[in-house]
This record gives structure tokens, C-alpha cells and sequence, in this order.
């Protein structure tokens, strides 16, 4: 109602209105440091940007094509593998971490192997096509290969719009109500388009004309994070996947990727009621939260 959507906007305004203001108290200090970390390595980044354009004089659209799709990729699979590899019980401390304790396990072992199959589909014959038909149009709107790399300031506001901006709509995805690190680039390849590419590419390419390594950062950022929260295991020292996990749980809960519109449309309020909203933080020891934070138990007949 209209007393949630004004208490949740007074939050926000709360929570903005003060980083702006400790950021405002101490700008000097934050910008001197970016200054002399972007001055000590600005040059070394602009020089490794130049051999890369030496190298690929004339070509630039093969550079392109392997920062937008090859780099992630490289990001995206040995992370990935590992972490499915932990799907096969080995090693075994690893299942102490699982979200779902209790289907701890029962993954059908078809299911991965056809999340792969759709994986790879939409990865080489949607994604690859589609991003190489861009380049045409990213040259006229805004060069991704341009000679001079962005300044460093530009490059985090970049990520940070970026972040803001992406939405994630899903359907045959959550057919995986026990989401593991496959399930993550696993949808229809229409809603791969219209959802994940399009979505993702948006703002780097098209409303902001980004340069080749802000978007080849933030398409890699971006998967790095997706594996997270697909990974079903709440894992020491790395962002909480809980959130996510409980989406692919009740589904009709926690769409987005920050929970803010979540907070604001009501979409967390069941959330915010269980477990597994206080479990929702980093790990910072070695415990598992579902044993600090356990479920209650549940009753039996």
C-alpha cells in the first residue's frame, strides 16, 4: 500500500543521503587515493592497451568480438566447473555449505547435462552472432576500441549504472527450484535475447557508448556474480546467494539482483521472515549459517 511504498522510499532516501554525505565528508581523501592509484597505473594500462591495438591493427573487430564473448567465457567456466564439480559430493566438507540442507543430493543427473547442452547453444550460436551483427552499430554510436582507455573514476560510475540498471527476467529458468552453477545461463534462448543479452549489453553499449575493457569487465563481473548466487552453496568469504536461492525456492519472492525494488514492490516481505533473510551475509568463518542460523525444526507427525 501506500504506507510501504512511502516507509521503503524513505529508506532508500535515508540509506542514499547518508553515503552521499560520508562520501561528501571525506571526497578529498577518496579522490586523492583514486588519483595516485589511476596515476601509477594508467600508464601501464594504456600502454598494454596500445600493444593489444598494434597487435590487432586492422582488425579491431576480432578484438572485439573476443573481449565481448571469449573473455567472459574464460571467467565463466573454470569457475564455474568447480563449483559443479562440487555437485558430485567431492570433497565432502562442501556439503556442509548447501542452502537446501535437506535436498542436499538429489539432483538428477540428466538435468545438468541438458543445462549444459543449452548453455553452450545460447553461448555460441545466439550470443556469439548476435554481439559480432553489434559492432557495426557500436562503431557509429560510440568506438569500443577507441585508442584512449577511459579515465578510472568513469569506469567504476560505469559498473555502477550498470549494476543499477540490469534487470533479470526468468521463466524456463526456474524450472530449478534447487538451483546448482548450471542453472545459471540456463533459459530458453528467446528469454537468453530479450532478458540476459539484452538487458546486460544495454547500457555499456548502447546508451553509453562504453569502451571495449568496461564492458568486457562488466559482462565478466556480471557472470562471476550469476555463478554465485546459482551455486546452491553458501560458501566462506564470498558474496550470500541466499536471496536468489530463496527466489528459485518460492519463485513469486526476491526478483531482483539488489533487492531494493523488491524491498520497495513488497516481493521480500516473506522473505524478510525466514532464516534464511538473517543467514543473508557474507561468511566471514569457516561454520556453515545453517548450522549458527539453523532452520526451525519442523513438526512431525
Amino acid at each position: 500500500g501506500k504506507g510501504h511504498s512511502w516507509g521503503s522510499m524513505r529508506r532508500m532516501a535515508f540509506i542514499l543521503g547518508s553515503s552521499l554525505l560520508l562520501l561528501m565528508i571525506h571526497w578529498n581523501c577518496v579522490i586523492g587515493h583514486f588519483q595516485r592509484f589511476w596515476g601509477a597505473s594508467s600508464y601501464f594500462w594504456q600502454a598494454q592497451w596500445e600493444r593489444l591495438l598494434s597487435t590487432f591493427e586492422g582488425k579491431e573487430w576480432l578484438l572485439y568480438v573476443l573481449g565481448v564473448t571469449q573473455v567472459p567465457l574464460l571467467v565463466y567456466w573454470p569457475f564455474s566447473g568447480l563449483l559443479l564439480v562440487v555437485e558430485t559430493g567431492k570433497p565432502n566438507f562442501i556439503s556442509r555449505y548447501r542452502i537446501q540442507v535437506d535436498n542436499n543430493g538429489c539432483v538428477d543427473p540428466m538435468k545438468p547435462r541438458q543445462a549444459l547442452l543449452m548453455i553452450l547453444f545460447n553461448q555460441f550460436v545466439i550470443s556469439l552472432p548476435m554481439l559480432v551483427s553489434l559492432y557495426p552499430i557500436l562503431k557509429l554510436w560510440g568506438h569500443p576500441c577507441h585508442r584512449e582507455l577511459p579515465t578510472f573514476h568513469w569506469f567504476l560510475l560505469e559498473l555502477v549504472i550498470f549494476t543499477l540498471t540490469e534487470e533479470k527476467i526468468r521463466k524456463k529458468h526456474h524450472e530449478w527450484t534447487v538451483p546448482i552453477t548450471a542453472t545459471c545461463l540456463s533459459v530458453h534462448p528467446i528469454e537468453h535475447v530479450v532478458s540476459r543479452l539484452c538487458p546486460a549489453l544495454w547500457d555499456p553499449m548502447d546508451l553509453m557508448g562504453s569502451h571495449l575493457p568496461s564492458i568486457t569487465t562488466w559482462t565478466s563481473l556480471a557472470l562471476i556474480f550469476t555463478v554465485i548466487s546459482h551455486c546452491g552453496y553458501h560458501l566462506p568469504f564470498l558474496p550470500s546467494p541466499e536471496f536468489h536461492d530463496y527466489h528459485h525456492q518460492k519463485v513469486d519472492q526476491c526478483y531482483a539482483a539488489l533487492g531494493m525494488l523488491d524491498y520497495h514492490h513488497g516481493t521480500d516481505i516473506v522473505f524478510r521472515q525466514t532464516k534464511a533473510y538473517k543467514r543473508h551475509m557474507i561468511l566471514l568463518g569457516f561454520t556453515p549459517l545453517s548450522e549458527s542460523i539453523p532452520d526451525p525444526l519442523k513438526m512431525t507427525d
